[in-house]
């Protein structure tokens, strides 16, 4: 039963890229008939352009329609969206949700095969399935970590700016310039957006919203009350690069003080695992008792409970908020 679903699933999933492909071929077909009569039309030949602009916003989840359909009803798909677009991947929630369901059916199914176990097979499909998402947490991890490395170099390139008298909106602009990625592509779309109408303060919580850190949302803070009461902006997000240099110090201090912990409780997590997987290659039939007999599965549930509740106790004193 479990091979008559795995194939309907291949069915339909083949089924659906082709007709996407088709309507991606439609479509360009269009745009080409669309060009020719525009050529006629104004009796000059269009030249070929070197890179093709797009200045409508678009939707990272639309690519597959009856999916979007699906996603719009959740309320995890803004989260998703906006933690792809912080780290910088190009992929959609939806490809997002295939992938992890892909690696989740395949592996779940080679592991039922091999074991005869449902529930195994449930459990190590959970875990590959989880990778992708996994690899998104970990791009977005240091995306971030590289916005907060850089940030007091760009706040420095700001004071310079200020004390040379030019506008804090000008700053920004000359940040968005002149910094490194990522830096300089959030504080160029932070000027766009007040440069194309936006309240300066609505593109300052945007910039906060798209880079969820708190040395962010301290110069956030300090422009905005600057604003209200006035003083040297310049000595003021001076002072926020100092503070932001001493956390991020202490951060690294800190990371250095409990990376002891943190490799104990990553060997503890996978050791079990590691282990059982090399006693069951060396002697099959000895290891499968494990998930053949009922007490052999109990106490495989006990195993995988403690462990996932150890990794998270561990996980849980050894991170340490500044």
């Amino acid at each position: 039963m479990l091979s008559v679903m795995v194939l309907v699933f291949l069915g339909v999933f083949a089924v659906t890229a082709l007709l996407l492909a088709a309507a991606g071929t439609g479509a360009s077909k269009d745009v080409k008939r669309a060009l020719a009569r525009l050529e006629s039309t104004l009796a000059v030949k269009a030249e070929e352009p070197d890179e093709l602009v797009e200045i409508r916003k678009q939707d990272l989840f639309r690519a597959v329609p009856f999916v979007n359909r699906w996603l719009m009803r959740l309320e995890v798909v803004p989260k998703l969206q906006r933690a792809l677009y912080q780290a910088n991947l190009k992929w959609s929630p939806a490809g997002l949700f295939m992938m992890c369901g892909l690696c989740w059916a395949i592996p779940a199914y080679l592991t039922y095969l091999r074991t005869g176990i449902p529930v195994i097979g449930f459990l190590v499909g959970l875990l590959t399935g989880a990778l992708p998402l996994a690899y998104v947490s970990y791009k977005r991890g240091r995306r971030l970590e590289q916005f907060e490395e850089g940030l007091p170099a760009a706040l420095g390139l700001m004071v310079s700016s200020l004390r040379g008298g030019q506008s804090l909106v000008a700053s920004l602009a000359l940040v968005g310039r002149e910094a490194p990625e990522p830096i300089g592509r959030e504080f160029r779309v932070c000027f766009d957006e007040q440069n194309y109408g936006l309240d300066l303060r609505t593109a300052l919580e945007n910039l906060a919203t798209r880079v969820p850190l708190e040395d962010v949302r301290i110069i956030m803070t300090a422009i905005l009350i600057h604003r209200d009461t006035g003083g040297n902006l310049a000595e003021l997000l001076d002072k926020c690069a100092q503070v932001i240099r001493e956390r991020f110090r202490l951060k690294r201090e800190i990371r250095v003080r409990t990376a002891q912990g943190r490799l104990t409780g990553l060997i503890l997590s996978f050791l079990p695992l590691v282990l059982g997987t090399l006693l069951f290659l060396v002697n099959p039939e000895n290891m499968s008792m494990l998930w053949r007999r009922p007490e052999g599965q109990k106490m495989l549930y006990a195993a995988v409970c403690m462990t996932v509740i150890g990794g998270l106790l561990i996980r849980r004193i050894v991170r340490i908020r500044v």
